[in-house]
């Protein structure tokens, strides 16, 4: 396997394909409560793992509690090749409000909450989830923070570290501490800002993850991303999933979605090929496209 050129990248010490899938939609309305129909989310993960997904994103505070039980009753006891990548960091509220839970005792508590809702005795990797300003990060130290996980992961209960939210800054602070396979941010065509750290990962052997890769609670709009499917003959969202791959060999997608059809169509993504002059026509898309 030739990392990258072939749709897998090594994410630790385990290579996955560079389309994977993201959880947080089989729960609820505002990623709060139960799915709205059980089986049809438990359906959509099988489905997933039998097209060949074998890196699943999620977190405990989705539901609470919601995705990861879905995903333990639907594939336990998991297939040695999958690896389910989860984050820490956040509450919710009885609101649905999405809260910082970012002290040491917060932190160990959501690493045992994974634990047991997702069924194992060490969780593949752990996301720092840095809350900052909810979908883009802010400045400061995240020391305290990455040094409570790293004690998790030295006591055996997490295989590896990641971040979400962050800065390149904080990446570099993050790396003094403990190794960071992946790094978790807002990212795709039209939403750009983390371009250079991209590339700095790139460098480093990093995977990045882009969150929201189809816009997420606002899903992508653009005429322009619109006009390029057309050409191509493809859904407009297949074109943005396939723009990641093509932006650099590292980048990891989590594409969330309740639907099989969706999940068929976003795995699709992975062989479509965009020719150079049409990538640099969406390498101009930004976020103020429309």
């Amino acid at each position: 396997m030739t990392e990258g050129s072939t749709g897998i990248f090594r994410l630790g010490d385990k290579p996955v394909r560079r389309i994977g899938y993201g959880a947080m939609q089989l729960a609820g309305p505002g990623v709060f409560g139960p799915p709205k129909d059980h089986g049809s989310a438990l359906a959509i993960l099988r489905e997933a793992v039998a097209l060949g997904v074998n890196h699943i994103d999620t977190s405990d505070f989705y539901g609470p509690h919601v995705t990861n039980r879905l995903i333990h009753e639907a594939l336990h006891p998991y297939p040695d090749e999958l690896v389910i990548v989860t984050k820490v960091g956040a509450v919710r509220g009885a609101d649905a409000s999405w809260n910082p839970a970012q002290s040491p005792a917060e932190l160990t508590r959501a690493v045992h909450d994974n634990l047991r809702n997702l069924g194992v005795d060490v969780l593949d990797a752990v996301n720092l989830r840095v809350m900052g300003n909810i979908h883009a990060p802010s400045s400061g130290s995240i020391a305290a923070q990455f040094t409570a996980l790293a004690e998790l992961q030295r006591q055996g209960l997490i295989r590896h570290l990641g971040l979400s939210n962050v800065t390149s800054a904080q990446v570099a602070e993050a790396r003094t501490i403990a190794p960071v396979v992946c790094v978790q941010n807002n990212y795709n065509v039209v939403h750009r800002e983390d371009d250079a750290l991209v590339d700095e990962l790139t460098a480093a052997g990093i995977a990045y993850v882009p969150f929201f890769p189809l816009g997420g609670f606002t899903p992508l709009q653009s005429d322009r991303l619109n006009r390029v499917a057309a050409k191509l003959e493809a859904k407009p969202m297949q074109v943005a999933l396939a723009w990641l791959l093509a932006r650099s060999p590292n980048i990891l997608l989590i594409p969330g979605t309740s639907s099989r059809a969706h999940l068929r169509e976003n795995l699709a993504a992975a062989s479509l090929a965009i020719p150079d002059h049409v990538l640099a026509e969406l390498e101009s898309i930004d976020k103020q496209a429309s």
